[in-house]
């Protein structure tokens, strides 16, 4: 009986193989494309930045008048809390999508760095965000009961949907990383 023999590798010819490397190498350059993305959502969460300490200083407005009501001010600190959410989304995509999909920061000797940051995963990164979307969700939600008697009621019944569409996507995203990042620990052990 014959030993079944391995398949050979054919060798390309040289010059295919110099212009098979070069493109290679300027496909995995190609991630730094994604450069100016990042930058540009380094921008947005300045301009968020700007937009909580607006709302901080309407905050103070409001505070200290003897006029205003309870409702004011809970209105001014959800959109605070709104802020906050997607500033954490915002840090959430820059840093985990960067050290993902462009290269790794170099923040070993970093006392303050994030804990997720040590094991981030595009697994990880998605359900991050995805949490972080539904609570965004949460907020406007809140904020529209709140209001109730100025929302249209159709209105209203599209954003519970949405959220509860989103809290089921976000669910359903993060039982398959669990089982995704359960299958890559069970291939390393």
């Amino acid at each position: 009986m014959k030993k079944a023999s391995k398949p050979t590798k054919t060798r390309r010819p040289q010059p295919w193989r110099n212009i098979e490397k070069k493109m290679e190498y300027l496909i995995f350059f190609s991630r730094w494309f994604q450069m100016p993305i990042y930058m540009g959502l380094v921008a947005a969460l300045f301009f968020y930045a700007l937009h909580f300490l607006k709302e901080l200083w309407h905050l103070f407005q409001v505070g200290f008048n003897s006029d205003s009501s309870e409702l004011g001010i809970m209105l001014i600190i959800l959109n605070m809390v709104d802020a906050v959410l997607i500033s954490n989304l915002l840090v959430i995509v820059i840093i985990g999508g960067w050290d993902t999909f462009v290269s790794r920061l170099d923040l070993e000797n970093e006392k303050d760095q994030p804990d997720w940051l040590s094991h981030v995963s595009a697994w990880v990164l998605k359900t991050k965000l995805a949490t972080a979307i539904v609570s965004i969700t949460a907020v406007h939600l809140l904020t529209s009961f709140i209001n109730v008697d100025e929302i249209d009621d159709r209105l209203l019944i599209w954003q519970i949907i949405i959220h509860i569409v989103l809290l089921v996507s976000a669910i359903a995203i993060a039982l398959i990383a669990r089982s995704a990042l359960a299958g890559e620990k069970g291939k390393h052990n």
